[in-house]
């Protein structure tokens, strides 16, 4: 476990490496610009992302999440519905990103690559968990492995779609979430319908259990 003095020098790090990234990557480079920067000694810089690009990206992306996150804590002083919820909690993850939108798609180039697969699958699962938790949703039972990854596959494609969205303030990037929202919700809708509907049937294997 990293100490929280590790973690703020992480973190301003980050801050300091991004106005860098989009012309030279996530690179050792761009880190001693950063360290130099943010007047952290290079060889301590390095030492605290000992993996290199990958360690840098998913920084990025954890930074990216707790200013989400930071963005969520009053964002809601009226009561409203879930959906709506998880639509602002996607739109300022976009909000954090956007000055930074080519360290976004490099970081991407980074993770495309074979070996850090796994590695973009469990930063996407990181920003989908934050997502749940930020609007307020603690489910204990299955649900809470569904909603993941349903709201993966909304994440991962609005990214893509946000990448090259040159709308103002990324509009046709908001209407394509709220596209996928309204789907998932009609989705959960029939789901539940369905569930309550097989509930009111006959089963068959009460007809297995020993009569009393």
């Amino acid at each position: 476990m990293r100490s929280p003095l590790a973690e703020r020098e992480r973190e301003r790090l980050i801050a300091a490496i991004l106005p860098d990234v989009a012309f030279d990557g996530w690179t050792l480079r761009a880190l001693r610009h950063a360290a130099r920067r943010a007047d952290i000694p290079a060889e301590q810089a390095i030492a605290l992302f000992p993996g290199g690009a990958p360690d840098l990206v998913a920084a990025f992306s954890h930074w990216a999440d707790r200013q989400m996150l930071e963005g969520l804590e009053n964002a809601f002083a009226d009561p409203v519905s879930l959906s709506r919820r998880v639509q602002l909690a996607l739109r300022l993850r976009f909000e954090v990103l956007l000055p930074w939108r080519e360290a976004a798609r490099r970081g991407l180039s980074v993770l495309a690559m074979p070996h850090n697969a796994p590695l973009g699958l469990r930063l996407l699962y990181d920003t989908v968990d934050a997502v749940w938790r930020g609007v307020g949703d603690h489910p204990t039972d299955f649900s809470f492995y569904t909603k993941r990854v349903s709201l993966a596959g909304i994440q991962a494609a609005a990214t893509l779609y946000w990448l090259d969205d040159r709308s103002p303030g990324f509009a046709d990037t908001q209407a394509f979430i709220d596209r996928r929202l309204a789907d998932l919700h009609r989705l959960t809708g029939w789901r539940e319908r369905l569930a309550a509907t097989a509930d009111r049937l006959p089963n068959p294997l009460r007809l297995l259990r020993p009569s009393r």
